[in-house]
């Protein structure tokens, strides 16, 4: 049962020949082709910025002043949770229907990038292209060979995502006890420097500062030192408002009995004025008392000044030593005390991390064997679907196995694995990078491909000349291998063989041409005569090649020649 259309179309609008183009693709198995130069690379090229790809701006077409890439996307169910919250997480609204739009804007000096409009980071187009799309190129190969690639492989075949974070998570643990321990190596006084530490956190914590205590001493010096001065005018205030010969409060006690006596000669409005001269003596007789009481308060004592005096000295030279501020003292004492204390407990500080090392080495390991015994339970049956595979791509008898060698448990468990192959009864299990053959090397990268397709959730596969160095009823079988796997995932395969293009349900060409004196690279979809004249192409022109291209689409595409 096909897919429904995943990825929808492309627009591609000055980058690189292309001017401007548009091509709708759709579901199951679409192959393009095209002379070699002709632009195909584009196509990949315009697939990796979509997918998160630093842009180049060398690519902008000569004359633009900016490139503008976009696709139309739509989520298969499988898929539709685990990008809706990519998404809301980054506060980025689905279109109806399940529907995503990705676009890139690329000019000289900048990159904008958006999902439905809202703009984006790479960060994100990269983890949204993770999900969705997996391209497939000729580089692979010679990765393939590496080990650690077929490591990567195999464990998304078995899939133990969940086992390999334990033992990423430990390593993790590991590296940051190595930091710990690397960073109390590094600030481990020496014994000399322990004792003037120490000097530091005595002379410090003998004096005991507390904070804004130098700004309250500050303020209680200025009082005590002028206490004489504050008694001496209290007084005078005091004697002015109510003891002096001249009292303020007389004074306005006898306009109060002048005020009483103009009563008795004109009565109403003096009396209101005798109260308001009651209120005035009432006040001047409070202020008197409150002078008093503040005067009271400050005490001539000399042993508390000079006990001020010296208590300010001593802070003062904390300060110097250590600030400008007292959080500078404390500061200073924190660090010292820290690393006075480092030093005294450093064998029991040594301790405590070996101890956590070897337990985390302890747990790793048998993290890492639970791996190993995971990824050896599925080698058997990895091994037999890769070689199902290769069967019907020609290798009927072939035999692939995984070898495993035992290393230092680390991030990735403690398997260094190695696929063994041999492509024919009798011979020898060889390493794959002992392929002399490329288009062998090609079957198998396919096969693996196909295999992990099976399993893996990406729902659209692009093969970049995955068929390279094949030909005649080995590429017929390749393309029937990709027009199966078209099945279960939308499949975009650039190819330069005729039996590929022959098997494809869609096809697209990229051509060149010469417009107003300037190359320009467009991709066209191919029906019935113009696909059947590509192939012919492919197939070198002449009448051999028209009848050989019709053969290829009546048996790998009845109906369609």
């Amino acid at each position: 049962m096909q897919t429904r259309n995943m990825l929808n179309w492309i627009k591609i609008k000055n980058l690189a020949l292309i001017e401007s183009t548009e091509v709708d693709f759709g579901q199951g198995f679409n192959v393009i082709t095209g002379e070699t130069g002709a632009g195909k690379s584009v196509f990949l090229s315009t697939l990796a910025l979509l997918l998160g790809g630093r842009a180049d701006k060398g690519a902008i077409r000569s004359g633009a002043s900016r490139s503008e890439i976009s696709a139309g996307i739509h989520l298969p169910e499988k898929l539709r949770e685990a990008v809706a919250s990519l998404l809301e997480g980054r506060d980025i609204e689905m279109l109806p229907d399940d529907q995503l739009q990705i676009r890139r804007v690329i000019t000289k000096t900048s990159t904008r990038n958006y999902i439905n409009d809202s703009s984006v980071t790479l960060q994100t187009l990269s983890e949204l292209g993770d999900m969705l799309i997996d391209i497939h190129g000729v580089n692979e190969h010679q990765s393939l060979l590496k080990p650690s690639a077929q490591l990567d492989i195999f464990d998304r075949y078995a899939g133990l995502d969940g086992m390999l974070d334990e033992c990423r998570k430990m390593m993790v643990q590991l590296k940051e006890t190595a930091v710990e321990r690397d960073k109390l190596e590094e600030n481990l006084p020496s014994e000399v420097e322990a004792e003037h530490l120490q000097m530091i956190v005595d002379e410090i914590e003998k004096v005991s500062p507390e904070a804004g205590e130098d700004e309250d001493l500050a303020i209680k010096h200025k009082l005590a030192g002028s206490s004489k001065e504050i008694i001496e005018t209290a007084a005078e205030c005091v004697a002015m408002l109510n003891e002096s010969d001249d009292a303020i409060i007389d004074r306005i006690s006898m306009v109060y009995r002048q005020l009483q006596n103009l009563e008795n000669i004109a009565p109403g409005k003096p009396a209101e004025l005798a109260g308001t001269c009651e209120e005035i003596i009432d006040a001047a007789r409070e202020l008197a008392y409150d002078i008093e009481n503040f005067a009271s308060d400050v005490e001539l004592d000399e042993e508390e000044f000079v006990r001020l005096e010296d208590r300010i000295s001593a802070i003062e030279r904390l300060k110097r030593r250590y600030g400008p501020g007292l959080e500078g003292v404390f500061a200073a004492l924190e660090d010292a005390s820290t690393r006075v204390s480092a030093w005294k407990n450093a064998e029991k500080f040594r301790s405590e991390l070996k101890a956590r090392d070897t337990q985390l080495r302890k747990e790793l390991k048998v993290a890492a064997e639970k791996l190993s015994k995971a990824r050896k339970k599925v080698a058997a049956d990895f091994g037999r679907d890769v070689c199902d595979k290769l069967a019907s791509l020609g290798f009927l008898k072939s035999s692939l196995e995984v070898k495993f060698t035992e290393i230092e448990p680390g991030a990735r468990g403690m398997d260094r694995i190695e696929i063994m192959f041999s492509a024919n009864p009798g011979e020898e299990l060889r390493p794959l990078r002992a392929i002399a053959s490329s288009g062998e090397m090609s079957r198998v990268m396919l096969a693996l491909k196909s295999v992990l397709a099976e399993v893996d959730e990406v729902p659209i596969l692009v093969f970049d000349e995955i068929d390279v160095n094949i030909g005649g009823e080995t590429a017929v079988k390749v393309g029937l291998e990709l027009r199966n796997l078209a099945k279960t995932h939308q499949l975009l395969c650039i190819s330069h063989q005729p039996q590929v293009a022959a098997a494809g349900e869609y096809h697209f060409m990229v051509e060149k041409h010469v417009d107003k004196g300037r190359t320009v690279s467009r991709i066209v979809p191919l029906e019935d005569e113009t696909r059947h004249g590509e192939i012919v192409r492919m197939l070198g022109n002449g009448k051999a090649a028209a009848v050989h291209a019709e053969e290829l689409l009546n048996r790998l595409n009845p109906g369609m020649a």
